[in-house]
C-alpha cells in the first residue's frame, strides 16, 4: 500500500503555501466545476423555454423540481462515490474514474436531443460529480496532518479553484446558449470537463500515492452480492419511471425523502460501528447540529440555480446599453465575488491560528447571514417585471457569498477532521448528504415562489434562517466539548 502520511516539512514544495498535491485537485475540481455551473446554468431554461426558443416547454414549476432533484442526486451520488472509495477502489482512483462519466453525461446532452438527452445526460453528471465531489475534497484532507493549521486556508484556496470553474461556466455556455442555441452550451461544458480529466491524467502522479490505499476493503466473497444488489436498485428506479410513479414534478420530494432516509442510515452505521471509538462517536453527533445548519444553508443558497434564475429572467433589469445581458451571466455573480474575497478569508483564518472562532460559531454566523440575504429581496419584492436593479440583486449576491465563505470550506474541512479512520471519504459523503437535502429543497422551494406576490416567500424563508443562526451560537459551546482536538 502506497503511504497517505502527509509531508509538513520546511523543504515540501508547495502551492500557495500549501502541499504541492493540492495543485492538481484544484485543477480537476476547477474543470469540473466550469462544466458543472455552466450546464445548470442554462437546465432551468433549457426545459422551461418554449420550443420556439429552443426549450422543451416544460412547465416552471416541474422544470425547478427537475433542477432540485438533479442537484440533489449529484450530492446524494457522494454516497456511492464514497462506498466504492473506501471499500473497493480507494479515493484517487473513483475521482479519475467519476471524471470520465461526468464527460459523457455532458456529451449526452450536447448531442442527444429532448428528453432522451436530458435524462442520459443529467444521470450520468449526477453520477460523476458525485463521486468527483466526494474524492476530491478527501485527498485535499488527506494532503494535511491532523495538526497542520494550514488546513482550513487549504481548503479556501481549494474553494477558489472551485470557483474560478463556477465563474467561466456560466459565462461562456450562457454566451452560446443565447447566441447559438442550447447543444453548443451543453457542448462547451463537455469540453471543459475533457480538459480538466486530461490535465489530471497528466499530473495525478504529483499526488505521490495519497488516496490509492483502500481504508476498509469489501471482501473479495462479498463483492458479488453488492453487484446484484446495484443492479436490482437501478431496475426497479427504472421501473418506477415507466410506471409514472416517479413523476417530473415530484422528483426533488422524492430525492428530499431518500436522502433523508439515507442520512438517518449513515449517521446510525457511524455511531453503532464497532470501529469508531468514543471519541470518534462524540465526534459523529457534534457534526449533527452542524448537519442541520448545513441543509437549512443549501435549501437557500442552491436557489440561485432555481428561484434567483426565474428572478433574473423575469424580474431583473438586465439591459446594459442597449444590449440585454443573458440571464444565466447572473449566477456567476457569485463566483466573482468568491474568487475576490476567498483569498482574504484563508489569510484572515491563517492569521488567526488558534484564535480564529470555533466551527459552530462559523457555521452559526453563514446560517444567519444567508437568512439575511433573503430577507434583502424584500425592499425590491414589489418592483414591476424587468424593473429590479441588477446592482441590488449583486449586493444580496455579495452576502450569499460571505455566508458560503463562513460556512462552505468549512463544513468540507470539518468532514475529514470529524471523520471516524474507517470512514473517512464516506463521513465527507454524509457532509454532501446535507448539500443533497438542502438542493433537492431549493428545487421544492421555488414550486412555492410567487413572482406577484415575493415577501412572504422570501421574509418566511430568511427570518427562520436567522432564528437558527442564533440557536447554532447558543449551542456552540456544548458542541465543542464533544469534539475534542477540534476547532
Amino acid at each position: 500500500m502506497a503511504t497517505t502520511t502527509p509531508t509538513t516539512s520546511a523543504e515540501e514544495k508547495t502551492f500557495l503555501g500549501q502541499p504541492r498535491g493540492l495543485a492538481h485537485l484544484f485543477g480537476v475540481e476547477m474543470w469540473e466545476r466550469f462544466s458543472f455551473y455552466g450546464m445548470q446554468a442554462i437546465l432551468l431554461y433549457y426545459l422551461s423555454y418554449s420550443a420556439a426558443d429552443g426549450g422543451l416547454g416544460i412547465t416552471t414549476s416541474t422544470a425547478a423540481s427537475i433542477v432540485g432533484a438533479y442537484g440533489g442526486t449529484v450530492y446524494l451520488s457522494t454516497i456511492v462515490g464514497g462506498w466504492v472509495a473506501d471499500r473497493v477502489l480507494g479515493p484517487e482512483r473513483v475521482l479519475f474514474w467519476s471524471a470520465v462519466v461526468v464527460m459523457a453525461g455532458h456529451v449526452a446532452l450536447a448531442v442527444l436531443p429532448g428528453l432522451a438527452g436530458v435524462g442520459a445526460g443529467l444521470v450520468l453528471v449526477a453520477l460523476g460529480s458525485g463521486g468527483v465531489k466526494a474524492t476530491a475534497t478527501t485527498l485535499v484532507g488527506l494532503l494535511y496532518a491532523a495538526d497542520d493549521e494550514r488546513r482550513d486556508a487549504g481548503f479556501s484556496v481549494f474553494y477558489l479553484g472551485i470557483n474560478l470553474g463556477a465563474l467561466a461556466g456560466p459565462l461562456l455556455t450562457g454566451l452560446a446558449q443565447s447566441t447559438v442555441g442550447f447543444h453548443l452550451g451543453f457542448g462547451l461544458a463537455a469540453v471543459g470537463m475533457a480538459a480538466g480529466l486530461a490535465q489530471y491524467a497528466w499530473g495525478r502522479r504529483g499526488l505521490h500515492g495519497v488516496g490509492r490505499e483502500v481504508p476498509s476493503p469489501l471482501p473479495r466473497a462479498q463483492r458479488g452480492r453488492w453487484a446484484a444488489g446495484a443492479v436490482v436498485g437501478v431496475l426497479a428506479l427504472v421501473g418506477l419511471a415507466l410506471t409514472g410513479v416517479l413523476r417530473a414534478e415530484r422528483l426533488a420530494t422524492v430525492v428530499v425523502w431518500v436522502c433523508v432516509a439515507a442520512s438517518v442510515g449513515y449517521f446510525t452505521v457511524l455511531l453503532r460501528s464497532a470501529r469508531v471509538d468514543r471519541t470518534e462517536r462524540r465526534r459523529v453527533l457534534a457534526f449533527v447540529p452542524m448537519f442541520i445548519a448545513s441543509v437549512a444553508f443549501w435549501s437557500m443558497f442552491q436557489q440561485q440555480s432555481t428561484v434567483v434564475a426565474l428572478y433574473a429572467d423575469s424580474q431583473l433589469d438586465r439591459d446594459l446599453l442597449g444590449w440585454t445581458v443573458p440571464a444565466s451571466w447572473v449566477q456567476s455573480i457569485n463566483p466573482v465575488f468568491i474568487i475576490l474575497m476567498s483569498g482574504a478569508f484563508a489569510a484572515l483564518w491563517t492569521r488567526l491560528g488558534p484564535r480564529q472562532p470555533s466551527s459552530p460559531v462559523k457555521f452559526a454566523a453563514g446560517t444567519a447571514a444567508m437568512g439575511v440575504a433573503f430577507l434583502l429581496f424584500l425592499p425590491m419584492a414589489g418592483d414591476a417585471p424587468g424593473t429590479s436593479p441588477l446592482l441590488g440583486l449583486a449586493g444580496i449576491l455579495l452576502v450569499f457569498t460571505v455566508a458560503e465563505l463562513l460556512l462552505s470550506p468549512v463544513g468540507l474541512s470539518l468532514s475529514t477532521k470529524l471523520a471516524p479512520a474507517a470512514y473517512r471519504t464516506q463521513m465527507v459523503a454524509l457532509w454532501f448528504l446535507s448539500t443533497a437535502i438542502g438542493t433537492s429543497l431549493a428545487g421544492v422551494f421555488a414550486g412555492r415562489y410567487d413572482p406577484a406576490d415575493q415577501a412572504p416567500y422570501f421574509g418566511t424563508i430568511g427570518g427562520v434562517a436567522v432564528v437558527l443562526g442564533v440557536v447554532l451560537a447558543l449551542a456552540s459551546p456544548f458542541i465543542r466539548r464533544l469534539m475534542p482536538g477540534v476547532r
